[in-house]
């Protein structure tokens, strides 16, 4: 076994020594095809443009991803102080989850595979300062 020192951490690799912060939401139940169709309306926006977009946003994805961009920007604004209105979305990205393989009942007795797909939704914010750098 491994000693933790093996790999960087989940913030290193992120953000390395750069201020700012990010959030998760793993195994939101949701195809990460269709999560992706609404994270690439966002990337790149500032948090408060991003949650209005996310806000009325008409596809079904949008409502976790909205929570995870709220709790990045949360994040940042308790642990390092920062204020929601200078950030921007620097980092977002969909990873699949976990899938749940279910079968369905077709004709002579045979089966077919339905997979329940899932997503794991990654959401990285810095202040504007820093867009350039």
């Amino acid at each position: 076994m491994g000693s933790k020192t093996d790999r960087p951490t989940l913030r290193a690799s992120l953000l390395g020594e750069r201020e700012g912060s990010y959030a998760v939401a793993k195994h939101v139940r949701m195809s990460p095809t269709k999560v992706r169709r609404v994270v690439d309306v966002v990337r790149g926006l500032d948090v408060m443009d991003a949650l209005d977009v996310l806000k009325f946003a008409g596809q079904a994805a949008s409502e976790p991803v909205y929570k995870v961009v709220a709790s990045a920007a949360a994040n940042a604004e308790a642990t390092e102080g920062l204020r929601r209105e200078e950030l921007y979305i620097s980092k977002i990205f969909v990873d699949e989850g976990m899938t749940l393989r279910r079968i369905r009942a077709r004709a002579k007795g045979s089966a077919s595979r339905i997979l329940k797909r899932a997503s794991h939704i990654t959401v990285v914010v810095e202040p504007k300062d820093q867009k350039g750098a």
